[in-house]
């Protein structure tokens, strides 16, 4: 690229006439079509390690053996639906609040139901059906004295019963929750650490250290050695590297990345030193903005469990605020302790837990005439990089879970709430009966309603049935005719009767008596025989 199109580039000036760098806190980023100059995402303030994540994958709390609910009940989906309690009590409370306002709405609605529409015939009927449900109160309600208490069923305690139901079941709902989600304590005991104890801890270790730049594994100066103990004491050794560690680079988008690997190592009890370094090549000067590294660590033969540490350090996490570009002889030391956790809750898992202690920075330029003096200087042409590994060997960290819900405390705690809902709503009834007099006896007032449009409705089925048979005449008291009215039931049934009836003839062989005998002279005949029955009768002694 010429002087010139780096002048007019962003973040971008000239060296060595020809070359074009990035100014401090950025680095060059090929694309398919373009370089640009590209730096970390500056933290600064307090969330300058916002980015650090230290934690172990399925060795901490998150160890999902629920105690009792497991054989019955997916905890991973009992999660799902109760992610906050915050959350059950709002819903409790909105449908609590939801059905004290409908029988509200439905005692002032179907309060006169003899001579109102269907609409409040039909609220009227919901009061009925609430008190039925009032399955709690039932024998709590207001009785006079020296009065033999009894079950009634009033409204306002079909009312409150409900109320407890709900209100009883949001709470147990946020007890399951924390029961599922809160059940243990998990506890760190620490205690001195024997040489037999530090011995027992196999593990594999993992550090991949990317410096982020634009060099390449084609700049790297290889580790060869590792040194052990401290600098100038009579324990210092200096080892090749292959006796404990293997390493490897790999170009990444962001960088080269260093990878160091130790298998089945032991905990020795004294700390090591590795160091290496990138140099200048020709178009390709060494220089950097910041490290990225992740540090992992698990059992030997066990993959299911692992510790980590992994995070970004930029030019201005350490120091003052300003951009930097890491370049130049004094090394860059990242500082890391291993310490040992036994898990006692998973079968005594022994993991070293790494952490990112400090950060020494090297040689570093903040402004773009320094580091163009840096860029053609030979001298410079260098970025030392040093992983100092500590071990914390003086105190072994043991980790346990402590049952702080178990079935019977989550009973008791049930039975609790029971009666914390039950009193809250006790406390409303009682206040309400006492203070307002009329709903002491509403349940014998709404049964008497009832009856009579029970009774009503019985009396109007008979009208008619009556009006239906007879004939509205017959309900009339003035009509004393004794006629079937027409049209009626009644009517029709004795006007087929006659239809059907034929007349009769007697056969006789006097020929004289075709002739009928006027009704008078039979009614004279049948008057004298009555007479000479009662005279013979009477002279019989």
């Amino acid at each position: 690229m010429a002087a010139a199109a780096c002048a007019a580039a962003a973040r971008m000036f000239a060296y060595n006439a020809t070359l074009c760098a990035c100014d401090p806190g950025y680095y060059l980023s090929s694309t398919a079509n373009s370089t640009t100059c590209v730096s970390l995402p500056t933290s600064g303030g307090s969330g300058a390690f916002s980015d650090w994540q230290v934690g172990a994958v399925g060795a901490g709390s998150r160890n999902q053996t629920l105690y009792f609910l497991a054989p019955v009940l997916s905890l991973d989906a009992v999660r799902r639906l109760t992610q906050s309690q915050a959350v059950l009590l709002v819903i409790a409370l909105i449908t609590l609040l939801s059905w004290l306002a409908f029988c509200a709405a439905a005692r002032l609605a179907g309060r006169h139901p003899a001579a109102a529409s269907g609409t409040r015939r039909r609220f009227f009927r919901a009061r009925f059906w609430i008190s039925r449900l009032d399955c709690i109160f039932d024998t709590q309600h207001w009785a006079a004295d020296q009065q033999v208490l009894k079950k009634r069923k009033t409204e306002l305690g079909g009312t409150f019963s409900v109320a407890v139901i709900i209100l009883f079941i949001g709470l147990v709902t946020v007890l399951l929750y924390q029961a599922i989600k809160r059940r243990n304590i998990e506890v760190h005991r620490v205690k001195p650490a024997n040489a037999p104890d530090l011995l027992s801890f196999v593990n594999d270790i993992e550090f991949h250290i990317t410096t982020v730049s634009a060099m390449s594994c084609a700049q790297l100066a290889p580790p060869s050695t590792i040194a052990m103990g401290t600098p100038g004491f009579m324990d210092f050794r200096v080892l090749p590297l292959s006796t404990l560690l293997t390493y490897t680079c790999q170009n990444t988008s962001q960088g080269p990345s260093i990878t160091l690997k130790c298998n089945g190592c032991r905990m020795p009890p004294r700390d090591h030193y590795v160091s290496w370094q990138f140099v200048d090549l020709p178009r390709q000067p060494a220089a950097a903005v910041g490290f990225q590294f992740n540090l992992t660590t698990k059992q030997t033969g066990d993959d299911q469990h692992v510790s980590f540490v992994s995070g970004t350090i930029n030019s201005d996490n350490y120091g003052d605020e300003k951009l930097k570009t890491f370049r130049g002889r004094d090394s860059n030391v990242l500082k890391i302790q291993l310490f040992p956790q036994m898990y006692n809750k998973l079968h005594d898992l022994k993991l070293l837990q790494p952490l990112l202690q400090d950060f020494t920075q090297g040689s570093t330029f903040s402004d773009v005439s320094s580091l163009n003096a840096s860029l053609n200087s030979p001298t410079d042409g260098v970025i030392n990089t040093t992983l100092y590994i500590s071990y914390l060997s003086d105190y072994i960290v043991e980790i346990s879970n402590e049952s702080v819900l178990g079935p019977v405390s989550i009973l008791a705690s049930i039975g609790g709430l029971y009666a914390f809902s039950v009193a809250i709503f006790l406390c409303l009834m009682a206040q309400c009966e006492a203070r307002i007099k009329k709903l002491r006896n509403e349940d014998t007032r709404m049964l008497k309603i009832l009856s009579k449009q029970r009774a009503q409705r019985n009396w109007d089925k008979v009208r008619k049935f009556v009006m239906y048979t007879w004939g509205p005449s017959n309900l009339d008291p003035s009509d004393r005719s004794g006629k079937w009215p027409e049209g009626s039931m009644m009517d029709s049934l004795h006007g087929s009767f006659h239809k059907k009836r034929k007349p009769t003839t007697r056969a006789t062989s006097n020929a004289n008596l075709t002739r009928r005998v006027p009704g008078d002279m039979r009614a004279i005949d049948i008057e004298q025989a009555g007479e000479m029955q009662h005279s013979s009768s009477s002279r019989q002694p």
